[in-house]
């Protein structure tokens, strides 16, 4: 199976990539947008996935995995949580004012639709962040 890489975007003061760090797993839940939650459904043990600060100096402050299905929550409901387990922090963190000013994923949902909380990161960003930081292990 190929490894999928996500962003999943989160205020923080809400939860925070401290946050994750310190409880080294955590649920990812609260998702309420159809299209974030069709992104959280296709994830599956192993994909990788970047967390990105969306409030103040808007950046991804590191790297986690995903370690369970996607799964309703609660049942029935349309809602869809995984589990996510802390990786790295990426230091520097990526701001978004660098990504935009790459010009290079000006089509991507996170220059394109700023709102959007969870979505699949392009390959070619990807491949971006691996030269970025090889150390990584991204």
């Amino acid at each position: 199976m190929t490894q999928t890489y996500y962003l999943a975007k989160t205020d923080p003061e809400t939860y925070s990539i401290d946050q994750l760090e310190a409880e080294r797993r955590t649920v990812w839940d609260g998702v309420r947008n159809a299209q974030a939650l069709r992104a959280i459904a296709a994830m599956h043990t192993g994909d990788r996935v970047f967390i990105y600060h969306s409030m103040g100096n808007a950046a991804i402050m590191g790297l986690a995995k995903v370690v369970s299905e996607p799964r309703e929550e609660p049942p029935g409901s349309k809602l869809v949580v995984v589990a996510f387990e802390f990786v790295t922090r990426l230091d520097p963190p990526v701001t978004l004012r660098e990504i935009k000013e790459t010009h290079e994923f000006d089509d991507w949902a996170l220059v394109r639709q700023s709102r959007l909380s969870t979505m699949e990161a392009p390959e070619k960003f990807v491949k971006w962040m691996r030269k970025r930081y090889p150390e990584a292990g991204i």
